[in-house]
């Protein structure tokens, strides 16, 4: 990242995760294979259980700057647990979530962010988009890709668009709930 910001128009990161292709469905929804093109973003951040490795191979197209972690399905070996990527101010951690438990617990992510001295804790593995401020800290999920049943129910596909600036970062929720919807969170960095 360039050390000036273009607060007009910051660098864009794709947070997505839990496919579970072909394990719990067929393919990403085509009208977000519409959206996700090679060369829009600058990073991709993969939360982990992609399921095969022509979807692994795919995300890979969308950016030469791409990170996973490991889903608690997936069986490909060289793929870290945690993974912490710095982004300008931003200091990003990323773990599926299969590992905290109790799974989607708010003060488990939180305690799991502040040990890893992080700004932003990306997680996965409940199938749901949600961006949550605990004290001066994020957590983001971007929920299943493709919306397919996490064990306990089907979730509405989702994935994360981060712009990232100098002081703040803008989160773009996509939805699929017969249409692509958008709604945008702002997160202050927050020192």
């Amino acid at each position: 990242m360039s050390e000036y910001y273009d607060e007009e128009f910051g660098e864009l990161g794709l947070v997505i995760g839990d496919f579970n292709i072909p394990q719990r469905a067929a393919d990403l929804p085509p009208q977000f294979k519409d959206l996700l093109v090679p060369n829009k973003v600058q990073y991709v951040f993969c939360t982990g259980n992609v399921g095969n490795r022509e979807t692994q191979d795919w995300l890979k197209t969308l950016s030469g700057n791409t990170h996973f972690v490991k889903g608690d399905f997936d069986e490909v070996k060289d793929i870290p647990e945690t993974k912490v990527v710095q982004i300008g101010s931003w200091k990003m951690v990323m773990v599926h979530g299969h590992q905290l438990v109790p799974h989607g617990d708010e003060e488990s992510q939180y305690t799991f962010l502040k040990e890893m001295e992080g700004d932003v804790l990306i997680t996965g593995h409940t199938g749901v988009a949600k961006v949550t401020a605990v004290e001066k800290k994020y957590i983001i999920n971007p929920g299943s890709a493709t919306g397919g049943f996490n064990g306990q129910q089907t979730s509405i596909p989702s994935f994360l668009i981060l712009e990232f600036k100098k002081e703040k970062l803008q989160v773009f929720i996509y939805t699929l709930d017969g249409e692509v919807k958008i709604d945008k969170q702002e997160l202050p960095l927050q020192k």
